[in-house]
């Protein structure tokens, strides 16, 4: 048998199937999707251990440069989602640029980042909520408070199911109403980063600045490397294309903005928190509270918790959504059960998708622990950054695809600057990571193999898409 496994996806079949989303999504909803997926618990912890260990009070810059490395994958992807504004991100793109193997596999990655990044969230916020509820002399029974433990008396997490659960029933009434509990609990997390901002101000020392850069600026280099994965999460924006208006303008827009909104609290809480509290002393496992009991502010670090809670509910909220939309995209190309791409008129979103992804996450965060994983989700991400990057290579060369909105500046180079620096991303992470990344690609690859090769959808919508 002739296996064709590259064969390539029609843009004209995506565009043709995903027109029954509505499109209700502005430039400021795709930016407070992203911030609320790029800003979670990292910012109240990263800044301060990346000082004491790798960069001292230079670690704003190491901010900076992750920002701006990110920037560069973030234009290629802003250009894939002006030119291909269709559902599944890099998913669809590689499908339509790489072929249908390639696609899945870039699919299946993402999949891993989406579905693993929520279930540890899941797994944090239900932490944050014990602490948050003590000093109300609340807790919950033993039993049901954390990840599956029977020797210590714990079978499964009971607070990161509801959660979960939650979350996918406000994504179940639809987009529309979603996007604006979204709206308003991105706006309130940034409120109380921008409080501790302004009262950390009051508290800094000049002193505590010097030496700025005791490491030098190859520890500002280094601190890079460990601070650029706090950025990942801005692609999840693209993910949204098909229910964006005017997303050859809005699209951009909303990735890059990302980005700035992001590498401006970054920097922001960097510079403050290094200012409060000498960077020696930063070393522990939540600085940003610890710097603000330091000076006496214990309201602030109190209020810090609730911010925290609600960051990961945001990035809870829009990984779900963007993990339902890929794995509508899957099933819709027939590489997937085709059940799973049903679509509710009513909430015009593909609800049996969403179920299937919450019940996989519930499930994963209720007996998991997934912190010796969470690197999995910085491959996941950087293996979808680097096919993406180079993608505008082939991109550029298709005579099919139009592009009137956002393009790459500094063609070719910037893409493939910037599918090089995701290679060297990838390369700091452990040998574990690769070892665990390959048995999920090589399961991948059976899958499609056996499944998702012989069910796809691709050739039949093909020549109907030519003949219309």
């Amino acid at each position: 048998m002739n296996l064709n496994i590259f064969r390539k996806q029609n843009v004209k079949t995506y565009l043709g199937e995903d027109i029954k989303f509505s499109r209700t999504l502005s430039a400021f909803d795709l930016i407070a999707m992203g911030v609320g997926a790029v800003i979670g618990t990292g910012i109240f912890i990263l800044p301060g251990t990346v000082a004491a260990t790798t960069a001292g009070p230079g670690v704003s810059l190491s901010f900076l440069v992750a920002a701006m490395i990110c920037a560069l994958a973030g234009m290629c992807y802003a250009e894939f989602a002006s030119a291909i504004p269709v559902a599944g991100s890099a998913y669809s793109y590689g499908n339509i640029i790489y072929g249908e193997f390639t696609g899945w596999l870039m699919g299946w990655a993402l999949i891993l980042e989406y579905m693993l990044a929520v279930a540890t969230v899941a797994a944090g916020w239900s932490s944050y909520f014990a602490s948050f509820i003590k000093p109300f002399g609340l807790s919950l029974p033993k039993a049901i408070s954390g990840p599956f433990d029977p020797k210590n008396g714990v079978y499964f997490d009971l607070v990161a199911v509801v959660v979960v659960v939650l979350i996918a029933l406000l994504l179940a009434q639809g987009m529309k109403s979603s996007i604006k509990i979204n709206n308003f609990a991105v706006i309130l997390k940034i409120a109380i980063i921008l409080i501790f901002i302004f009262v950390g101000l009051q508290f800094i020392k000049p002193s505590n600045y010097k030496p700025f850069l005791p490491y030098h600026m190859s520890g500002v280099i280094k601190g890079a490397t460990t601070v650029f994965f706090a950025f990942l999460g801005f692609d999840v924006v693209s993910s949204s294309a098909a229910e964006v208006k005017k997303p050859q303008k809005n699209m951009p827009l909303g990735i890059i903005g990302t980005l700035a909104v992001a590498v401006v609290l970054y920097m922001g809480v960097s510079i403050v928190l290094t200012g409060m509290v000498n960077y020696t002393d930063l070393n522990v496992a939540n600085p940003v509270a610890f710097a603000l009991q330091y000076v006496h502010q214990n309201w602030v670090a109190e209020l810090l918790s609730l911010g925290a809670m609600v960051g990961m509910a945001t990035m809870m909220l829009t990984m779900i959504y963007s993990s339902s939309r890929l794995i509508y995209a899957m099933a819709r190309d027939g590489l997937l059960p085709h059940h799973f791409s049903k679509f509710d008129k009513k909430h015009n979103s593909p609800q049996i998708s969403l179920f299937v992804v919450t019940v996989v996450i519930a499930l994963g965060s209720a007996f998991f622990s997934v912190n010796q994983l969470t690197n999995l989700v910085s491959f996941g991400t950087l293996f979808a950054f680097t096919l993406v990057s180079f993608g505008i290579l082939r991109l550029r060369k298709r005579t099919d695809i139009s592009n009137t909105g956002f393009k790459v500046p500094g063609y070719p180079v910037v893409p493939i600057i910037s599918g090089l620096f995701c290679i060297f991303m990838m390369c700091q992470l452990n040998k574990d990571v690769f070892i665990m990344a390959a048995i999920w690609l090589v399961i991948g690859a059976i899958i499609y193999l056996v499944y998702g090769y012989h069910h796809s959808q691709l050739e039949n919508k093909n020549s109907k898409a030519e003949e219309a």
